[in-house]
C-alpha cells in the first residue's frame, strides 16, 4: 500500500504536471473523444445531435469519394516520402561538410519550412502555372511541352508532391544534420585508414549510425503525409474532377460545407486508426534495421 510519503509525492508531482495535463485534456484528449462521441451521431452543426450508431461507418465502406481520396492520399504519399528523404539526406551530406558560408546556405533551405503553407502553395501554383508558369517555359526552352500540371488530372497530385518536397527538404536536413553531426570523427577516420572509399564509408559507417534519426524522419513525415490538406486546398481544391482529392480535405468539406459532422468525424477516426496502425507496425520493425549506439 502507497504511505502517506507516497501521496505527498504523488500529489508534489501532480502539481507540476496539471498545467501540462489540463492543455493535453483539452486540446487532445478531449477533442478526440468528442470526436468519437460525433462520430456516432448525424450532425449538421445546427440542430441537435441525432444517434446512429455505427451508420456512419457502414457509409463509409461503401463511399467511392472516400475511397479516392485515401487512394490519393497514399499515392501522394508513395512519391513525397522518398524525395524528401533522399532529397533532406543529400543536402544534409552536402551540408556537413566544412565549406564557406555553411550558415547561410542552410538558413536558405530552412526558409521555406517556416514559410507558410498557403504562400508556399500560392508559389508553387504560380510557378506550375500552364500557360504563364516558370517551369513550362523553361521547359520550352528545350523544346519541351510542359503539362497541364495542377489543371490536369494526371499531374495535380504531383504538382502538390513537388510543392511539398520543396517545403520540407529543410526540416528533413535539419533533423538528418543533427544525427551526422552526432556521428564520432573516430569512426569515419578509422574506416579511412582501413581503405574504405567515400561510398562504403557512407553505407557502412554513415548510414547505420544515422538510423535513429532517419525512423524519427519517416514516422513524423508519413503522419504529416497522411494528414496533407493546406497545398491540395490552395492549389488544386481536390479537383480537377476530384483527381487529387485528399481524406482531410474530404473531411472539411463534409463538416463545413455539406453539413454532415459525424460523417466528417468517423472519416477523422478512420484516418487515425491508419496512422495509428502504420505508427505501430514502424514501431514493431524498428529493431530490424535501426541501430542505436
Amino acid at each position: 500500500m502507497v504511505g502517506a510519503k507516497g501521496w505527498r509525492k504523488a500529489g508534489i508531482i501532480s502539481v507540476f504536471l496539471a498545467p501540462s495535463l489540463v492543455c493535453l485534456l483539452a486540446f487532445s484528449l478531449g477533442p478526440m473523444i468528442a470526436t468519437a462521441w460525433v462520430s456516432a451521431h448525424e450532425w449538421n452543426l445546427i440542430r441537435a445531435p441525432h444517434f446512429v450508431g455505427f451508420g456512419n461507418y457502414r457509409e463509409l465502406l461503401h463511399d467511392e469519394k472516400f475511397q479516392r481520396a485515401l487512394t490519393n492520399t497514399v499515392y501522394y504519399l508513395a512519391g513525397y516520402l522518398p524525395l524528401v528523404m533522399i532529397g533532406g539526406l543529400a543536402l544534409a551530406l552536402l551540408l556537413n561538410k566544412r565549406v564557406r558560408f555553411v550558415g547561410l546556405f542552410r538558413a536558405l533551405y530552412f526558409l521555406p519550412v517556416v514559410t507558410s503553407w498557403v504562400v508556399v502553395s500560392l508559389l508553387w501554383k504560380w510557378l506550375l502555372h500552364p500557360k504563364d508558369g516558370v517551369v513550362n517555359w523553361a521547359l520550352s526552352m528545350f523544346g519541351i511541352h510542359g503539362p497541364g500540371w495542377w489543371t490536369s488530372r494526371t499531374w495535380a497530385i504531383p504538382s502538390v508532391i513537388l510543392a511539398s518536397v520543396w517545403k520540407d527538404l529543410g526540416f528533413v536536413m535539419v533533423i538528418l544534420l543533427a544525427g551526422l553531426q552526432a556521428i564520432p570523427e573516430t569512426l569515419q577516420e578509422a574506416a579511412l585508414l582501413d581503405g574504405a572509399t567515400s561510398l562504403q564509408r557512407l553505407r557502412l559507417v554513415t548510414l547505420p549510425l544515422l538510423t535513429p534519426s532517419l525512423f524519427f524522419v519517416i514516422i513524423i513525415s508519413l503522419i504529416n503525409g497522411f494528414q496533407v490538406f493546406d497545398q491540395v486546398w490552395v492549389m488544386t481544391g481536390g479537383g480537377p474532377a476530384g483527381s487529387s482529392t485528399v481524406v482531410v480535405e474530404q473531411i472539411v468539406k463534409n463538416t463545413f460545407s455539406y453539413g454532415r459532422a459525424g460523417y466528417a468525424s468517423a472519416q477523422s477516426i478512420v484516418l487515425f486508426a491508419v496512422i495509428l496502425i502504420i505508427t505501430a507496425i514502424q514501431l514493431r520493425t524498428q529493431k530490424r534495421w535501426v541501430f542505436y549506439a
